[in-house]
């Protein structure tokens, strides 16, 4: 079966969450969208000490190794893939013109951008989008649920945990055939991601006074951004 790590991940960390007693955590929860905070912060602590001993070293090397040019056409690559299902995700919000444009996009980056390397789309008017499941939940009513820190994945409400979900399993990339090539590609993606991040990591080290709130409340903030197109409606206070 396809995507079996992902699928197997999260899976995982959903039983750790349901034997670990998660009504028990909620009871300490000083966030009301955070009502397993206890859970979270273990979970947050379990990708603490993953990031540090392994996936930030891989992230540090690959940053110092790859020329920037090579950083920018790997990123190049998997943004255009991932393209394709921005489109469709703008169809399915009732963006039709984001989606003409994202399908523009893929059409000029595969072809005269040689496989997506490079982004000559935006050079010609055509911006890159950002679009997901969860995003489309979101505008079709979905409220967010609960807040959880998963290992691995990192922070997801959960209306974006299951969003994410169906992403994996649609993803070109992680439904390739051939083993060796898709978990090359796969980790990869990952180290390129996480080497992207490096710049914001010493950022959130002097502002953060606790770590987990800052990255709870900047994910929060950044998805109900994003859900509205960089315009989110004035928020309520919580009774």
């Amino acid at each position: 079966m396809k995507n079996r790590f992902a699928t197997r991940a999260f899976a995982l960390s959903f039983a750790l969450a349901v034997g670990g007693g998660l009504s028990g955590c909620a009871s300490t929860a000083a966030n009301p969208k955070d009502p397993f905070e206890g859970f979270n912060r273990a979970m947050f602590a379990v990708n603490e000490g993953l990031d540090t001993v392994a996936f930030k070293p891989l992230a540090k090397g690959y940053d110092a190794i790859a020329p920037a040019p090579v950083k920018t056409g790997v990123g190049n690559f998997f943004g255009n893939i991932a393209d394709v299902w921005t489109a469709l995700n703008n169809l399915l919000q009732g963006k039709v013109g984001d989606a003409f444009s994202d399908v523009g996009r893929v059409l000029v980056n595969t072809t005269v951008g040689i496989a997506g390397l490079f982004d000559v789309a935006t050079e010609m008017g055509l911006p890159k989008h950002q679009e997901d499941l969860g995003q489309t939940l979101a505008v079709w009513g979905v409220g967010d649920g609960p807040y959880f820190y998963w290992p691995i994945i990192g922070p997801r409400t959960t209306r974006d945990t299951f969003g994410w979900v169906v992403d994996i399993h649609a993803d070109p990339v992680a439904n390739l055939d051939d083993v060796s090539v898709r978990n090359s590609l796969l980790g990869l993606r990952f180290v390129d991601i996480r080497a992207s991040l490096l710049p914001t990591d010493k950022v959130v080290e002097e502002a953060a006074f606790d770590k987990y709130n800052y990255v709870r409340d900047a994910y929060l903030q950044h998805r109900r951004s994003v859900i509205h197109d960089g315009n989110p409606p004035r928020e309520l206070p919580e009774d």
